[in-house]
């Protein structure tokens, strides 16, 4: 693995990690205190980010928006269920 690669994972881990306690309020509490507009451009950007790393076939930049598009789209999910 090269430097470029290394800084890219510690990157990648960073941002996507920094969605794990938002995420993980959110599932206890029920409730989402993000804006619905924001989560769901969100969503939409990070799959569509998705799709490009996939042809690109840029593994490091797919995870990265993969699972930041899986967890705002819990947050979205949980967002449009509240009571």
């Amino acid at each position: 693995m090269n430097g470029a690669a290394i800084i890219g994972l510690i990157g990648m881990l960073l941002l996507v990690g920094s969605w794990i306690p938002q995420t993980v309020e959110t599932i206890k509490r029920r409730k989402c205190p993000l804006n619905l507009g924001f989560i769901v451009i969100y969503v939409t950007a990070s799959s569509l980010l998705t799709l490009y790393a996939y042809f690109q076939r840029d593994w490091i930049f797919f995870t990265l928006n993969f699972l930041a598009a899986f967890q705002s789209a819990i947050n979205l999910l949980v967002k449009l269920t509240e009571k």
